[in-house]
């Protein structure tokens, strides 16, 4: 790893304060959820299996995680430090648990971005197929890809927010599109709310569609990763927060209804059998006509390449945090003079990725049922897994302190999300098989990941602890001032604490 974090250079560049809104937040969040893509590749198999009240499901699990939301952003206003989820961890349930957060963050970011590499490329090769009947190969695209997301992180954050909030605009606009002209025509035989009767979501299909809408969230707790470069984080941060949970469960549930009421009740589930990956386009093409179903083919592949931006902007800076923190080398913290970005830790991201998908491709494995889903599932549970440690670790916090906060947000909602959040991890590793499509023995291995690393972080912090007590006792920790929030020397740029600081309330 590294030594122990130094002092900021008196004229160190920084991130850019003041650059994001809400709005600006917000599109980075969802983005990374990838409407689209979910909706036309994912929400097919829901149908099928839970029938037409999979609508309910992907409401439920807005809910949970709108709950689990009310602690969340009520910790972040007391939370400067803008490591994201490690840092509440590490406040909350102390360092060793706050390491094994930190690599379970970084295996989480990674692996939900390195392995929809695979994901743009088979998109890319269908998206031709579809348009010219001229198959290309997947690993191509891919690479473009790979450089183009590079280069968007490389520039400035505004950069970044500008270009998607124009792709999330452009995908959402075409499921909108198909879902006005649903309502407009009354759909196949008339509109109807059967899809929200009891009998239709108390299902045995019910906890597999949880499971995959519990997925379609992934990556909406990064707002707190762009606290420094957020205008009034204590205000934009939780704004931005509820909005993306708010959107994406009323969104994803609003279209997969729309959708139901395009077939009919009756018909639906057979049609997503007949052709699950048609489902969206057969409609789009039915009720809007043949330029709009191109269209979204087109669609899909920026789709995916705003999903990727997002996470790599994301990990970057879990990575810049992390290089400061003195657990990752310290060249990955360095920030670009002139665009303010981390970009040598964007670097480094670019190259992992590049080496995998290398090596995915010159082992002949399949871009989407390997390089994909083999990359992307530890990633997906880690981020719930986070999730969880991070809903226990908001009551463990504002126990130890006077906060003048009310019980419901500090206590009962947490503990609320930590018991709906543990069932949403049962679901997710109860039918990992529906999420893979592969053996149990492979799908054992990549369930296994999870808790393997965050065992390996919680080693590492006893091993820091002994060798490197200086960079043990400032993980974590709070920045010295309020405003100094992008210096070197720890993520929010004061200096390392001494042991036994306040900052941490736990050893």
């Amino acid at each position: 790893m590294t030594g122990t974090p130094h002092p900021a250079a008196g004229g160190a560049p920084t991130l850019r304060r003041g650059s994001l809104g809400t709005a600006d937040i917000a599109f980075f969040v969802v983005s990374a959820a990838a409407p689209l893509t979910v909706m036309a590749g994912v929400a097919p198999l829901a149908l099928l299996i839970g029938g037409i009240g999979a609508p309910a499901g992907y409401l439920a699990a807005g809910i949970t995680l709108a709950v689990f939301a009310v602690g969340f952003t009520t910790m972040s206003r007391h939370v400067r430090n803008a490591g994201g989820f490690y840092a509440y961890i590490t406040q909350g349930l102390g360092r060793p648990a706050g390491f094994g957060a930190a690599l379970l963050a970084l295996l989480g970011y990674l692996g939900m971005n390195i392995g929809v590499f695979g994901l743009l490329g088979s998109a890319t090769s269908d998206t031709v197929q579809a348009l010219t009947g001229h198959r290309i190969p997947w690993l191509p695209p891919a690479l473009i890809g790979l450089a183009v997301i590079w280069y968007g992180g490389f520039r400035s954050i505004d950069f970044g927010a500008k270009l998607l909030g124009v792709l999330l605009l452009a995908e959402t606009g075409i499921l909108v599109l198909l879902a006005a002209a649903v309502l407009l025509k009354g759909g196949a035989h008339g509109l109807s709310l059967h899809s929200f009767a009891p009998g239709n979501v108390l299902t045995g299909g019910m906890p597999g569609v949880l499971a995959m809408a519990f997925a379609a969230f992934t990556g909406f707790e990064s707002t707190v990763i762009y606290r420094r470069e957020a205008r009034d984080p204590d205000r934009t941060v939780p704004r931005a927060t509820y909005l993306a949970v708010a959107f994406l469960g009323l969104f994803y549930a609003f279209v997969v209804w729309t959708v139901i009421q395009a077939y009919g009740d009756t018909e639906v589930v057979a049609a997503a059998a007949q052709d699950p990956g048609g489902l969206f386009f057969t409609a789009i093409d039915r009720y809007v006509g043949g330029w709009a179903a191109d269209l979204m083919h087109v669609l899909i592949v920026t789709s995916i390449l705003a999903s990727l931006l997002a996470f790599h902007n994301a990990t970057s800076r879990y990575g810049l945090a992390l290089a400061e923190e003195g657990l990752l080398p310290r060249a990955l913290g360095r920030i670009h003079p002139r665009h303010r970005s981390p970009y040598v830790s964007g670097l480094a991201q670019s190259l992992l990725a590049l080496a995998v998908v290398a090596v995915f491709a010159a082992a002949g494995a399949d871009p989407y049922t390997q390089l994909l889903l083999w990359v992307n599932t530890p990633g997906m549970l880690a981020l719930v897994a986070l999730q969880l440690l991070a809903a226990v670790a908001v009551p463990c916090w504002f126990r130890r302190r006077s906060h003048g906060e009310g019980v419901l947000r500090t206590v009962v909602a947490p503990a609320v999300a930590a018991v709906l959040l543990t069932g949403a991890l049962w679901l997710v590793v109860d039918h990992i098989d529906l999420l893979t499509g592969a053996s149990a023995t492979v799908n054992r291995v990549l369930v296994l990941i999870v808790p393997a690393v965050f065992a390996v972080g919680v080693l590492y912090a006893l091993r820091t602890r002994a060798r490197r007590p200086g960079v043990y006792a400032a993980f974590g920790a709070e920045p010295a001032e309020p405003g100094a929030l992008g210096a070197s020397g720890g993520p929010g740029g004061g200096a390392p604490s001494e042991a036994g600081s306040p900052a941490v309330g736990a050893v």
